[in-house]
């Protein structure tokens, strides 16, 4: 299953016997989907090399913080951004003291200190330097501030000794870093995502449409199922694979994905159109395709049911939340979508020469009756968490104060 697909996952990999099982680990994240960028100590490339995990992640490894050709690409501050979590495995004590203590002096250490996204060490060490009370100590100052800790466990150690100290094993790690990306906040709630384009034909080999990939709905459906809700995806043609544990239905023109969302809309807690829907079709489809003739063609078009209005309206309404991709004067447009139609939140962005639209990440300003949120250029799936957070304290609060 691929579980983890889209996520970006930075792996770093410090000096420690425990990095064979590193390699295993790559391979075992991108079968559930994942993307991998390694980082490595020097400590860590003396016992498996920079080589073995770019050919098992498919992606350049980085080992230096100085790297004049890094830094021109992907420097630390960059890789820092790009990742949706950091997992150091193994985590040697040298690496957790290092960590402990803020330090900056490496490539791993550096950008460790300057990602905002959830940090997760597998340690690995020999018994009697875990069970120390420097490293106990170091453990404690990170759980403090937030880093997840796995394991280690116990068992036969390289140096022949046994006990605590060995890393968990690779699909362990794994089982934790999915985990992670899963939530409770809106557990037991329906919620039913539009996304994609729509396609309204013309004649058999031509359509209106427009530059729509889908990647940001489906990233919320994604981040609304790690949420915990029952997520049903009813989205316009796309190339992208449908996420697991989400009710995937593909749909082609607006009438049809009416359609489908309203034999669905009776038992739905939130509604969040994410689609791009076209928002006119041709009057008349020619049976046969269109010859030329001429220097021009018109063709008579009429309004496409606007979805979002009428899943607004209905009589049993849901939590409706509607995007707006807008050219110029985002805010001010969004702000009349969001009333006209009487949204509970709209989640605007500008699209256009390459914002938007086909790229993988994006930015948002959320509205609603009261209150916003600007939420900054971040990938689309980091986009979408960070937004399924702000329906669901919405949601809630609006739940709680129906209930009084």
């Amino acid at each position: 299953m691929k579980t983890l697909l889209y996520k970006r996952i930075l792996l770093g990999v410090s000096g420690g016997i425990a990095a064979y099982k590193s390699a295993d680990l790559v391979r075992r994240l991108r079968d559930r989907g994942a993307e991998v960028q390694v980082v490595m100590t020097r400590g860590g490339g003396g016992f498996v090399t920079p080589l073995t995990f770019q050919a098992l992640s498919g992606r350049p490894v980085f080992t230096e913080l100085l790297d004049h050709d890094a830094e021109a690409g992907m420097g630390h501050i960059a890789l820092a951004r790009w990742a949706d979590l950091i997992v150091v495995a193994p985590a040697t004590a040298n690496v957790i003291a290092r960590l402990a203590h803020g330090m900056a002096d490496d490539l791993l250490s550096t950008l460790c200190l300057a990602a905002d996204v959830p940090l997760l060490l597998a340690p690995a060490m020999n018994q009697q330097m875990w069970r120390a009370v420097a490293t106990a100590d170091n453990i404690a100052t990170l759980v403090n501030r937030g880093v997840e800790i796995l394991g280690p466990a116990q068992g036969e150690q390289a140096c022949g000794e046994t006990g605590p100290g060995r890393m968990l094993e690779p699909t362990d790690i794994v089982q934790m870093i999915e985990n992670r990306f899963r939530t409770s906040l809106l557990s037991g709630t329906r919620i039913l995502v539009t996304a994609g384009p729509t396609r309204e034909a013309i004649d058999p080999v031509r359509f209106i449409s427009n530059h729509s990939s889908g990647r940001m709905g489906f990233a919320v459906a994604t981040a609304a199922m790690e949420a915990g809700a029952e997520v049903i995806l009813v989205s316009g043609p796309v190339n992208l694979e449908p996420p697991d544990r989400v009710r995937y239905i593909p749909v082609e023109t607006a009438e049809q994905m009416q359609a489908q969302v309203f034999n669905e809309l009776e038992h739905i807690d939130i509604f969040i159109s994410a689609a791009a829907v076209a928002d006119y079709r041709c009057v008349k489809v020619a049976a046969n395709k269109i010859k030329k003739s001429g220097k021009s063609i018109s063709l008579e078009l009429e309004k496409n049911p606007d979805i979002l209005a009428m899943v607004s309206a209905y009589r049993k309404k849901p939590f409706t939340v509607g995007f707006a991709a807008e050219t110029e004067a985002v805010h001010e447009n969004a702000l009349i979508k969001l009333k006209d139609k009487r949204l509970d939140m709209i989640a605007a962005n500008q699209v256009g020469q390459g914002l938007g639209f086909n790229t993988e990440d994006n930015a948002l300003e959320v509205l609603w009756p009261g209150g916003s949120a600007s939420l900054g250029r971040l990938s689309k799936d980091k986009l979408a968490r960070k937004l399924i957070h702000l329906v669901a304290d919405r949601f809630h609060e609006k739940n709680s104060n129906q209930a009084h």
